[in-house]
């Protein structure tokens, strides 16, 4: 059985357990080690009993380095007592730093997987603090065995142009991880389709832009929309998070959720999924293709997005959701403001037209990303170095 020690940023990500769970749905053994973002230590995550590496601060770069420095010199006593890893997976650049530093404890040659699922505003500055991040990323990712990303934009926009990585790629997307086998008429259950329409926004909640423009929009609609929000709010991007929330009459937030157990609960309790983040505009927000896209049309939840990101590229191309030309209240009015049954049936319709498979991982996807990795293991000369294409 292969064993991989996942090395991640933060413990209680539900991104990490998604990942853990899709390693162990393909047969692999996982020891998860990492920084937390909560005052104790976190006792499980899927079955798996955390190695601590210590605490850090969403948004404070130069705590989350010290706090990296720290772990650098403890991180050999720290996995200590764990058996020699087969492979080591680092999810984000400072834990591909800390990945060096456990494989020399290992006295070992353990091959290493770059896991970048974004693409940090640092990394792309112009200035020295830029060249100098970037140079790091370089030099700590000069000998891994494979680059795993998550979206075609971040290897044409960053990867490829600044000569980043020099190992093969795995696009992996952030497709919802489906626990049992899809049936083709198991798409999704009935629902009303009538107003008020509801949108979801679900997940990393961390775009202060739209949250205001939402807010906006259910107002000038006065309650023929409801916003949903659930998931896990970036306080640190929000004054008052709560407080705004409470304050508007149609949004509410309904607190955290499991993936994949609730998934099919709260996407078919509203009608749209807001698949749009300004977080990093221009960089990373128009180059990802988040989870909710996903998770959203894999249970009928038509996708709402940018007509000139990634996600909205994606979704043209597929022939499904809403396309905003600008990002205003006055423009989601314009596209939603007049919506019927009619029309939501016909735009429903077409997300669930789309093969299942297009949204979701199953285990014979697990099963291949475990064999993909057991490959640089077993025979690390097979994955030649090749140019980013």
């Amino acid at each position: 059985m292969l064993h991989v020690l996942y090395l991640v940023h933060d413990v209680s990500d539900p991104a990490v357990r998604r990942r853990i769970i899709m390693l162990k749905a393909g047969g692999a053994q996982v020891t998860l080690a990492g920084f937390r973002r909560s005052a104790s230590p976190i006792a499980e995550v899927e079955g798996l009993h955390p190695i601590d590496l210590g605490a850090t601060r969403d948004g404070r770069f130069a705590q989350r380095l010290a706090a990296v420095t720290k772990a650098a010199v403890s991180i050999g006593s720290k996995l200590g007592s764990m058996p020699r890893p087969d492979l080591i997976i680092a999810r984000n650049l400072e834990m591909l730093a800390l990945a060096r530093r456990a494989r020399s404890a290992f006295q070992a040659t353990v091959p290493i997987v770059y896991e970048c699922l974004d693409i940090h505003r640092l990394m792309l500055r112009d200035d020295f603090l830029g060249k100098v991040m970037r140079g790091a990323e370089r030099y700590l990712a000069r000998d891994v065995k494979l680059l795993v990303t998550s979206s075609p934009a971040f290897i044409a926009n960053y990867f490829k142009p600044f000569g980043q990585i020099a190992a093969p790629v795995e696009l992996l997307e952030n497709k919802y991880f489906e626990p049992a086998a899809v049936s083709p008429n198991d798409r999704t259950a009935a629902e009303p389709v009538t107003p008020p329409w509801r949108i979801g926004w679900f997940g990393a909640l961390r775009c202060r832009r739209s949250l205001e423009l939402l807010a906006e929009f259910s107002r000038r609609l006065e309650g023929r929309f409801e916003i949903i929000l659930r998931g896990r709010p970036a306080l640190s991007e929000f004054p008052d998070f709560h407080g705004f929330v409470e304050s508007e009459p149609w949004l509410s937030f309904g607190g955290p959720y499991r993936n994949p157990e609730d998934m099919a609960m709260i996407y078919r309790e509203v009608h749209f999924s807001w698949a749009i983040d300004f977080f990093e505009q221009g960089l990373n927000s128009e180059w990802l293709l988040p989870n909710r896209l996903y998770e959203g049309c894999r249970f009928g939840a038509v996708p709402i997005s940018m007509g000139h990101t990634e996600t909205g590229r994606f979704l043209d191309q597929h022939g499904i959701g809403v396309l905003l030309p600008q990002a205003t209240p006055e423009a989601l009015e314009a596209a939603l403001g007049e919506l019927d049954e009619h029309r939501f049936g016909k735009l429903r319709a077409r997300v669930l037209a789309r093969n299942p498979r297009t949204w979701s991982h199953d285990r014979g996807d697990c099963r291949a990303l475990v064999e993909k990795l057991r490959g640089l293991t077993v025979a690390p000369g097979s994955y030649a170095a090749e140019a980013l294409a």
